[in-house]
């Protein structure tokens, strides 16, 4: 089988906030260049940015400061975090939230004197988050899109990656194998410069909020590459997803951390408000001390009906959290609950991936010619990520790797021969499944499910971790074995749902072993055995990569850059 062959000077893989955001800033810096957008779905109405609902974190305020925003970024990611890429995120964050207002026409919601309206998330010291009701993702998205839309960009709807192509020469990064699931077809896009921004997406847990789309496909291309994730056992737990019941997809649907930094409280089975007994800061502890705190509640056997807790909001004012919380209220009400006036069943719920590719301010990364920004990249948020840091860390460097892959095309791009074997590779593993059995599918997707939520989720042991990887392992030779049918190959449900599963399981064993490699607790990765943190002066972090089919898992310092554990970022500066 020969694919197809696409030539453009900027390949984008993802259509998020930072897939549009480089889209834009690619053609602003050289507007002569050929960008294509290619994305599994629809461009603007698929991925995850359009469905955040909380806000965008940004140092704006009087008596705010881009200082105040780092220390409680650097604080909240436990000092794992690349103080580099932490410091680009909040000072960039103030040009680019700027940008969304008066360049692309973002309505943010404002104060009675005109100012921006900021509200409390939690983990954090001051309320910085810019919003739009709590429908922030799609006032975003919506923008961006019309923007994209009206500009000569070239867009690949229904196009999903395959596989990441080297250059016959060793010089970098090719092009990328994709699949049109409009014909079943495959297709080779070569460029001068691709970006990896298809999102992470931890959909592999039992209870998840992504998007369905979403399979870490550009991790799992980025593993099959070679190339170094780190922080990969930092997967963030959101403490109020929806528990809608089984066989609903609404089911692990985030209830907006907005509600518990207005005030609301999480309720036992007793109608006890517990979270007072776990954290001084109550409902508004950081997003894994919540987590853990509601999962050692139901361990203590105080679980509500659907084996969560409730969420409360009424003392509040119903009239006022139906204004304030409008989206929040209406999906509520879509599943039979009453959020204004009564009590809503959550538990946690899989939501975001800290860890991925290791990449640098300019968005580079170990592979020539391959850029990366978003989900996909890990060293941002450290061991975990404040609420409101996600679309701010998308559209930050999206467009920073906009500018730089215009730039570096601009300089010195130049199309490089595809390594012919591996296109052979990329296509045996795509197109070799065809015509083999299906049905053990959703008995894999199910127990991936299990595996991840009981052994490798919020509460973590090296037992559990240990039986984990073994029980994936198992995972991993049934997909292998496992086919599709060979019928017709147009939007094959069943054939994109073993290609999904292939990339869940890989990704979720880079997971489990990196968590089992870190023996002690940080931000959302908790060790049973190892409940302490280890020195913060002389912190790690794990980095994983493929090497023969096998998964290594290595320790790397972190280099405190700007700031070092107990000292002030006045004293890094000097």
């Amino acid at each position: 089988m020969s694919p197809a062959q696409v030539e453009t000077d900027i390949l984008i893989l993802g259509s998020g906030g930072a897939g549009l955001f480089a889209a834009l800033h690619a053609k602003k810096v050289a507007p002569e260049l050929d960008v294509t957008v290619a994305v599994k779905g629809l461009l603007g109405k698929c991925g995850c940015t359009r469905m955040v609902q909380g806000g965008y974190n940004v140092a704006l305020a009087p008596g705010d400061s881009v200082e105040r925003h780092f220390m409680d970024t650097i604080e909240g990611g436990k000092w794992l975090n690349d103080q580099a890429l932490a410091w680009t995120l909040v000072t960039e964050a103030q040009v680019r939230i700027r940008e969304l207002e008066t360049e692309l026409g973002c309505f943010f919601d404002r104060n009675p004197d005109g100012s921006v309206h900021q509200k409390a998330f939690a983990g954090q010291t001051f309320d910085r988050t810019v919003h739009k009701g709590d429908l922030t993702g799609i006032e975003i998205i919506n923008r961006l899109s019309e923007q994209v839309w009206r500009r000569d960009v070239r867009r690949l709807e229904d196009h999903r990656a395959l596989e990441l192509i080297p250059a016959r020469d060793g010089s970098g990064l090719a092009g990328v194998l994709m699949l049109d699931m409009r014909t079943g077809e495959p297709k080779l896009v070569r460029a001068k410069a691709v970006l990896l921004a298809t999102g992470g997406g931890p959909t592999m847990y039992k209870y998840h909020t992504p998007s369905g789309d979403k399979s870490c496909d550009g991790l799992a291309m980025a593993l099959r590459a070679g190339l170094p994730l780190r922080d990969m056992e930092m997967v963030q737990f959101h403490p109020t997803g929806l528990l809608a019941g089984a066989g609903t997809r609404m089911t692990g649907t985030v209830l907006e951390e907005g509600l518990r930094g207005a005030g609301g409280w999480l309720l036992d089975s007793t109608g006890q408000r517990f979270m007072e007994a776990y954290d001084p800061r109550a409902e508004r502890a950081t997003r894994d001390v919540v987590s853990r705190s509601i999962m050692r509640r139901l361990r203590e056997g105080f679980s509500t009906p659907s084996g969560g807790v409730h969420i409360q909001m009424s003392h509040l004012g119903p009239e006022d959290v139906r204004r304030r919380f409008k989206g929040m209220v209406e999906r509520c009400a879509d599943c039979g609950f009453d959020l204004a006036g009564g009590l809503v069943e959550v538990i946690p719920t899989a939501h975001y991936m800290m860890g991925g590719v290791r990449f640098a301010v300019d968005c580079t990364t170990a592979l020539p010619r391959l850029f990366a920004a978003g989900e996909d990249t890990g060293g941002v948020h450290g061991a975990n990520r404040l609420g409101g840091n996600g679309v701010a860390n998308s559209t930050v460097f999206g467009g920073l790797a906009g500018q730089s892959m215009a730039r570096a095309v601009w300089r010195e791009g130049s199309f490089a021969d595809p390594d012919p074997a591996a296109v052979e590779a990329g296509l045996a593993r795509a197109y070799g499944p065809l015509g083999r059995p299906a049905e053990s599918l959703p008995e894999i997707r199910e127990a991936l499910y299990e595996t991840m939520w009981a052994d490798v989720g919020i509460l973590r042991n090296a037992a559990g971790l240990t039986r984990a990887l073994a029980t994936l392992d198992g995972l991993s030779d049934a997909v292998a074995r496992a086919g599709a049918p060979d019928g017709d190959r147009r939007y094959a449900l069943t054939w994109m749902d073993r290609l999904n599963l292939e990339n869940l399981v890989l990704v979720s064993q880079a997971i489990a072993r990196a968590a089992l490699a870190r023996t002690d607790s940080r931000g959302a990765h908790f060790r049973e055995d190892f409940p302490e943190a280890s020195d913060l002066a002389t912190s790690h972090y794990t980095v994983v990569r493929q090497r023969g089919g096998a998964l290594d898992v290595a320790m790397e310092p972190v280099h405190f850059t700007h700031v070092r554990p107990g000292g002030s970022l006045l004293d890094a500066a000097a």
